[in-house]
């Protein structure tokens, strides 16, 4: 019988012997398939003789350094307010760089791809806070066309310089109302059958003006639409009187029956009835007869004005003061209309026209912050020229087709010298000072040049203006053309300029727009070589 142990060998011997002469046939591989042949064969000769164990194997992680650690955590917070800086690996690689330049682009912050602490401390405090759940961070959030990045402004103003150790943003009122604004309304409602929310609602009860002088939006309340004999006497009601000064607004309470802001006179922070001089030339008139009251909900007695109000009613309000008025409204409705809750149109229209006007000023102030050695009063001096130029193509958008208006302000572009992109940065610049300005005829003239140049979403603005009357006749039936051709580009791929985080956005614009519908001759344009100035807008 055969020994175990021969039978192996030659065993091994047959396997040794096969590769090596298949490699000799092969040539150079010969060494190669030897030193296999041997590594295996002894492999197999270990596992046959040595004992069965068991091999536990342990993985250590590397600890992250602090500074991996704090790249992580910018990274995060970049990536929580739309600034793509990728996977969160801690390395600070280009497209982390990149992230920090678009998040100071926002901040109006020096472009440099590094951040220094202060700048640090602004974002990776915005996402605490954010991230934290804090109600009056989420409200901020909720009603702000900024979305998140409201935040980081947020946080920015509120920090003094350097690393703050707890940071608490502002409370805040009612959406587009100051606080001090907000608890007066908590007030009037805590003493009267109206909810906050229904008051709100009611037109009249707050009207907006500059009182003071200073540019900025005043309040006034007139109590007289809470039904309640608490705020009203006999004739008069108290009026509150909110006007704007460096530490918030101040209060002024005064009797009034029905109140406008002709009736006060600001100086500062202190209001009085205004004194209306009567001429002396002007002959006697006899004092007409008050209608008789009429009911109305919230009206608790009719009596003649103050001050003569002839012209005041029918006044068109600004733009600002048209839509502190729809924030209020769409805050007591509790957001924005959707699809699923639209009913009239015309809500809708003011919204995004609202929200497409702060978008509009926010880009401008960016842009307008990065301009060198250029104040913000020299960029509405210079924004200024642009309205008297445009203001016959500005008119025409309601009585001339879409596309001749574009082709005649594409031909003013053409022969005006003036480098495009220069050109289509100012023009930015420009819409938002017009908003702000109040300049109807640079905000249309800037949009107008901006969709002639192929930006065909801002044409939205041109719809909102025929719609609504701010700056032009009202034309609902010459809007729809501006808001399907911008609404057309975006569902083409072109890309959104308002509001880019809503995608239900241009479907419900499309929607409310099908529900709109409406001559003159075209007035003559000015010649396209008239000089405007152009800002040098960097790459």
């Amino acid at each position: 019988m055969v020994s175990k142990s021969v039978i192996g060998m030659a065993v091994a011997a047959g396997v040794a012997l096969a590769p090596v002469q298949q490699a000799a046939a092969d040539g150079a591989d010969i060494v190669g398939g030897i030193i296999g042949g041997m590594i295996g064969g002894a492999i197999m000769n270990n596992q046959r003789q040595q004992p069965r164990t068991q091999t536990r194997t342990v993985y250590r992680t590397a600890k992250p350094s602090p500074a991996r650690a704090q790249t992580r955590e910018l990274q995060t917070s970049l990536n929580y307010f739309g600034f793509p800086a990728g996977s969160p690996d801690g390395v600070m690689g280009s497209r982390t760089r990149s992230a920090v330049s678009s998040y100071q682009a926002f901040m109006a912050f020096p472009v440099t791809g590094t951040l220094n602490e202060y700048e640090r401390s602004v974002l990776v405090g915005a996402y605490h806070r954010g991230t934290s759940g804090a109600a009056d961070a989420m409200r901020l959030v909720s009603t702000s066309p900024l979305g998140a990045k409201a935040l980081l402004k947020a946080q920015r103003d509120i920090m003094s310089g350097g690393t703050v150790a707890a940071v608490e943003v502002p409370k805040a009122g009612y959406s587009g109302l100051p606080i001090e604004v907000s608890q007066a309304v908590d007030e009037v409602a805590e003493s009267s059958d109206p909810s906050a929310e229904q008051l709100l609602q009611r037109s009249g009860f707050i009207q907006l003006a500059d009182l003071n002088g200073d540019g900025r939006t005043d309040y006034i309340l007139d109590t007289s639409y809470s039904g309640s004999s608490y705020w009203c006497g006999a004739n008069q009601c108290q009026t509150m009187v909110f006007v704007s000064t460096s530490n918030g607004y101040a209060r002024n309470n005064m009797l009034a029956s029905n109140p406008v802001p002709a009736n006060f006179s600001c100086s500062g922070a202190t209001c009085s009835i205004a004194q209306t001089p009567i001429p002396a030339a002007a002959p006697a008139a006899p004092m007409p007869t008050p209608a008789p009251a009429t009911e109305t909900p919230g009206t608790v007695m009719a009596a003649l004005p103050l001050l003569p109000t002839t012209g005041l009613a029918s006044a068109k309000p600004t733009l600002g003061s048209h839509c502190s008025k729809v924030s209020l409204l769409t805050n007591a409705n509790g957001g924005f209309v959707t699809l699923a809750t639209m009913g009239e149109p015309m809500l809708v229209l003011n919204e995004q026209f609202c929200l497409a006007r702060a978008f509009s000023m926010e880009v401008s102030d960016q842009m307008g912050q990065a301009l060198q050695g250029v104040s913000a009063a020299q960029v509405a001096q210079m924004c200024g020229q642009y309205g008297p130029a445009l203001k016959p193509y500005a008119a025409s958008i309601a009585i001339k087709p879409r596309d001749e208006v574009l082709r005649d302000v594409g031909a003013f572009v053409l022969n005006s010298g003036l480098d495009a992109a220069q050109l289509s940065g100012t023009a930015k610049i420009c819409l938002g000072t017009g908003y702000r300005t109040e300049d109807m005829d640079v905000a249309i003239g800037s949009a107008l040049l901006l969709s002639a140049m192929g930006e065909a979403p801002y044409g939205e603005l041109l719809g909102h203006h025929l719609a609504l009357g701010f700056g032009a006749p009202e034309r609902a039936d010459m809007a729809t053309a501006w808001y399907d051709g911008a609404t057309s580009a975006i569902s083409g791929g072109a890309a959104a300029v308002f509001a880019p985080g809503q995608p239900e956005r241009v479907n419900l614009i499309q929607a409310a727009a099908v529900q709109l519908g409406g001559g003159g001759t075209m007035p003559q344009p000015v010649e396209a070589s008239v000089g405007l100035p152009t800002f040098q807008i960097s790459e």
